[in-house]
């Protein structure tokens, strides 16, 4: 799962010649386990949830490929093309950012080691930045998870604040909001009080890292508090007792889990009818570029879009990249 927003002005444009590396294994098709029928269309006569000016447009797009244009001054490899191709599903548990990227990658490295990955990555970023650069990082990072509930009502109708809790601080969390509710409070009104005042506000680049690092699993350090608000106040809040809550990936992550594999990574985006957009226009290519030098081919993620916003649906899944020696920038159907 996870959020999209355009902010790149954190991205460092100096980047530094690379070596020539060969592009991933056309193995990684056969261990998503997509045979024969299923490559000849991409994948994408398979896919739940595509309504079929989308499902054209994409098997369009596998049949004539893309051409990436390495944006790479210097670079060796000037450019090339290739065949996407659906990657199969992934579970929908907060982890599918790190899962789609493993899959895409045909990587052995586990998604919370690429979770831990990235939110180390980030922080090495964070800290090297000069004052603006971080700020930018803490203005986005506040823009997601600490919104000012005073504004941002014409677009939203619910906002949400993100708080971490510590595993071993609930027995104690839970305490306090008792003895509250003792006192005559509402429930919910207690808990927001107490969590607000015990917990850490994920509003900064340390905080991020802390948030992006959860997995929902046992090992966690910390649990997701999330404090749900309308115009009106406060809505609901979700305690997230069993603490399977994960944190879902945001552009911050894909741009660090980028500069930690040193290659672009493009979420390709695709509407239906709900978006007003005709067939042609009905696919989009986001890019997120590493803040620092390009020295493999790109990595390529999906996610149905919702809406006339363009709002994500909140759930990646892997594209698979075959490389297509014979195709020309002219003759592909899409230029990056």
């Amino acid at each position: 799962m996870g959020k999209l927003f355009c902010d790149t002005a954190v991205v460092t444009e100096a980047l530094k010649s690379p070596p020539l590396l060969l592009p991933w294994p056309d193995s990684c098709l056969r261990e998503a386990g997509l045979g024969p029928e299923s490559v000849s269309s991409g994948g994408w006569d398979a896919v739940r949830g595509l309504e079929e000016q989308q499902r054209r447009k994409l098997e369009r797009i596998h049949a004539r490929g893309i051409y990436w244009k390495n944006p790479q001054e210097g670079a060796v490899v000037k450019g090339m093309a290739f065949r996407l191709s659906h990657g199969g599903d992934v579970e929908a548990d907060g982890n599918c950012l790190f899962t789609a990227v493993r899959r895409a990658m045909g990587s052995k490295v586990g998604a919370r080691e690429l979770r831990l990955r990235t939110a180390r990555r980030f922080l090495e970023e964070h800290g090297s930045n000069d004052g603006s650069g971080r700020n930018a990082f803490d203005a986005a990072i506040r823009h997601l998870y600490s919104p000012d509930l005073e504004a941002g009502w014409g677009i939203h109708v619910v906002q949400e604040v993100k708080l971490l809790a510590r595993k071993a601080d609930r027995e104690a969390l839970d305490s306090a909001i008792q003895e509250l509710v003792d006192l005559g409070l509402q429930r919910e009104v207690a808990a927001q009080s107490v969590y607000k005042e015990r917990c850490i506000p994920v509003n900064d680049g340390q905080s991020w890292a802390k948030y992006m690092s959860i997995s929902g699993s046992s090992e966690d350090e910390y649990d997701i508090i999330t404090l749900q608000y309308t115009e009106e106040g406060l809505l609901t809040v979700d305690e997230n007792r069993d603490g399977h809550a994960a944190a879902f990936g945001d552009d911050i992550a894909i741009e660090s889990l980028a500069t930690e594999f040193k290659r672009e990574i493009f979420v390709v985006q695709s509407h239906g009818s709900d978006a007003m957009v005709d067939e042609e226009n009905c696919v989009f290519f986001f890019p997120h570029r590493p803040w620092g030098e390009i020295c493999e081919t790109p990595l390529f993620l999906f996610m149905k879009g919702t809406g006339w916003c363009g709002a994500g649906a909140d759930h990646y899944e892997p594209l698979l990249a075959s490389p297509m020696p014979l195709i020309s920038q002219e003759k592909a159907a899409v230029v990056l």
